[in-house]
Formats: structure tokens, C-alpha cells, sequence
């Protein structure tokens, strides 16, 4: 299969994608950012505080409580598509340093896509835009490595 510029768009030759590998990957990087998140919210309580200045905004805790079911949902499946990326190219080598490379290019595309778009639309201060930007960026971050540490294509045979 061709892309719109000729190249080819394949795993590299040989190497077979690890369905079970891909899974523990997601769930690896699901646990890590919400482990990465409760710390931020015990480390920076300052964040949170921020973010209640705008009740007009955001839930409160208990109905959002409600609704977390479906966060987490879209949480795993993000990252299993980040996770799906990695895997399609990757080509090897140390998978730290790939992962974190991935990670930092999803961070920088999050903070973009999602925090200064909201920050553009939702009357929020740039104090919190800032705060959450630093956050997901760093989030995705370490994200990209625990997938790059656990994911392994199939060997070739």
C-alpha cells in the first residue's frame, strides 16, 4: 500500500504486530497517567484549586463522578491508539527513547489541540491553561515511555 507521495506504508519487513503486547502497552500507559495524574493532584493542589474558579465550567467533583466511567473509557482507547502509532513505527532500537520521542510529539499535539483551543474558547485564566498544559505535556510524555518499555513486535520467524 502507497501513501499520497509514493511511499510505502507497511511495518518494517519481518516484523508482525504483538496484539498482546499492544494491550499491555495501553493498560501500562493507562495506569501510568492516571497515576501520573492523582500525583499531580496530591503534588499541586494549587491546580485543582485553580480550576474550581471556573464552577461555571466544570463539573462538580460528584457529578463528575458520574460520568467518570466514560473518561475512562476514552482515556484507554487514546492511548490505544497511541500505542497502535508506536507500534507502526517503531523500528527498532531502544524503545525508551522512542516512546519518549512519541510521547513528546503527542504532548506538544494535546497541548495544542486541547488545552490552547480550550483556552481560546472556555473562559478560563491562562493560569490553568499553563498549569494544564505542563501537566498533559508531561503526562503524554511519560505515556510514550511505558509504551515504548513494554511494547516488543512479534519476532520475525
Amino acid at each position: 500500500m502507497e501513501d499520497q507521495l509514493g511511499g510505502e506504508i507497511s511495518m518494517p519487513i519481518g516484523v508482525q504486530m504483538n496484539y498482546p503486547r499492544l494491550a499491555l502497552a495501553a493498560l501500562g500507559g493507562t495506569v501510568a497517567s492516571f497515576a501520573f495524574g492523582s500525583l499531580v493532584f496530591w503534588l499541586v493542589p494549587g491546580l485543582v484549586k485553580e480550576g474550581h474558579k471556573y464552577s461555571a465550567v466544570f463539573r462538580p467533583k460528584e457529578e463528575m463522578m458520574t460520568v467518570m466511567p466514560i473518561g475512562l473509557v476514552a482515556t484507554f482507547m487514546a492511548i490505544l491508539v497511541v500505542a497502535i502509532i508506536f507500534a507502526m513505527i517503531h523500528q527498532g532500537g531502544s524503545g525508551i527513547t522512542a516512546g519518549a520521542r512519541l510521547g513528546v510529539l503527542i504532548g506538544i499535539f494535546v497541548v495544542c489541540a486541547f488545552v490552547l483551543h480550550n483556552y481560546v474558547n472556555l473562559n478560563i485564566g491562562l493560569k490553568l491553561a499553563l498549569g494544564q498544559a505542563v501537566t498533559y505535556f508531561v503526562q503524554w510524555t511519560i505515556v510514550g515511555i511505558v509504551i515504548g518499555l513494554i511494547y516488543k513486535p512479534v519476532a520475525p520467524r
